[in-house]
């Protein structure tokens, strides 16, 4: 076996997407601005993703396409049952960045175009790029669905006294209608709940309670229960020479250096509304009328103020813009001599929600250590279902439900 093979069954197997490399940034997918997280899309909807590449060099990239069974690992299926057209294409929509400071070329992905006309089945989803070498460079997951089932959804407070003020339970209900029938659900319906679109806190594959006329209900309290959180902190830097209600200072040097305001722990204070966008963020440059390549990069500066005890647990920085993820391109590191956790992160202009999460000892997150669980948050909760009839090799995803917390009921 080749060196290069081993590399593709290796990328191929991935589950789990790693840290980007450091000379990749703002990974996005087009979509409304209220959506964040994984992309979420109906089968024939178009996708498309762009990223920056900070050398600046033009290099060609490379784009596959994997579709993945529901614990995102490879399917059954061969590239031909899913993909209608081709893949592992070059990528060459590409242009350079224009009058900025740090220097970077923008690719976009779409689909279809001239190579890759579609996808043919629903499901999860992972996309791949890779370098000229053929080396793996990053992957983004997303997932098809099918307009079968509808799939009713609400937010319920916690029946659970000691975290009814703290939590949000999450009600649904799967309805194939008459034309589609559930056979032998308890094994064959699988579902993805997700909260702000984030895969990393996703709770899945709860069995429906009781049937209802070939409708599938469920109602469970703790087993579909969220920590509340707190509203996003935000900041905006669209307009790069000037401080903001968020932003301190700036200072010049070879880029654009933004420092925020000192954050603090809210978990020991009172709940208080604040408009967020539930993690996402936007690019944007207010000096252009196209931000994709005249907004430029700026080393963010945050800086927390927290005194509870972490023990062995560490702190970062989280939200859409870095995927959600843990690595330590977004920890924050104590300063023994600010008394403060600190991280510097270089992040395209724009407006970005974020807070602080605590990875325990035991790789369990507490989003609610810094900021604080409120039923009262305004959240988006998305419920996936999962089909595999009897005999089929792959699983069909045949319906999504949405609701938002702001509708929250006992």
């Amino acid at each position: 076996m080749t060196t290069s093979n081993l590399q593709n069954i290796l990328a191929q197997l991935q589950t789990n997407e790693a840290a980007l490399p450091s000379h990749i940034k703002s990974v996005q997918f087009l979509r409304a601005a209220d959506k964040t997280g994984i992309p979420i899309l109906q089968q024939g909807d178009p996708l498309r993703m762009t990223f920056d590449d900070i050398n600046g060099d033009e290099a060609d990239y490379y784009y596959k396409i994997i579709h993945c069974d529901f614990n995102w690992t490879p399917s059954q299926l061969s590239k031909n049952e899913y993909l209608d057209g081709f893949d592992d294409i070059r990528i060459t929509n590409y242009e350079n960045s224009f009058n900025t400071l740090q220097i970077y070329s923008h690719y976009t992905v779409n689909i279809p175009n001239e190579d890759t006309y579609g996808l043919k089945v629903s499901g999860n989803y992972i996309l791949q790029i890779y370098d000229d070498n053929d080396q793996f460079v990053f992957s983004r997951k997303f997932i098809v669905y099918e307009n079968i089932a509808s799939v009713g959804v609400e937010i319920k407070r916690s029946r659970t006294l000691t975290h009814i003020n703290t939590k949000q339970s999450v009600h649904f209900e799967i309805n194939p209608g008459k034309s589609f029938f559930f056979r032998n659900p308890e094994q064959t319906v699988k579902t993805l709940i997700l909260q702000n679109g984030d895969l990393q806190t996703s709770i899945t594959n709860l069995k429906p309670q009781y049937t209802s006329d070939n409708k599938l209900v469920y109602r469970y309290d703790s087993e579909a229960s969220f920590w509340g959180g707190n509203e996003f902190l935000f900041y905006d830097n669209k307009e790069i020479r000037s401080s903001t209600a968020n932003i301190k200072r700036v200072a010049l040097e070879d880029l654009y250096h933004h420092y925020l305001y000192t954050d603090v722990v809210r978990a020991n204070r009172n709940y208080t509304y604040n408009p967020d966008i539930n993690g996402g963020f936007v690019i944007r440059n207010l000096r252009s009328e196209d931000s994709d390549t005249a907004a430029d990069y700026v080393w963010m500066h945050f800086t927390l103020q927290c005194y509870e005890p972490i023990g062995k647990g560490e702190l970062y920085l989280y939200g859409d813009f870095n995927n959600y993820e843990l690595n330590r391109n977004n920890q924050l590191v104590y300063n023994k001599e600010s008394g403060f956790f600190e991280l510097k992160i270089l992040l395209k202009q724009g407006f970005y929600n974020y807070k602080y999460v605590l990875l325990t000892e035991n790789n369990a997150i507490e989003p609610g250590f810094i900021s604080g669980n409120f039923d009262e948050t305004e959240n988006i909760y998305t419920v996936i279902s999962y089909y595999t009839a009897p005999g089929a090799r792959y699983d069909r995803v045949i319906g999504i439900g949405e609701a938002n917390s702001s509708s929250i009921s006992n």
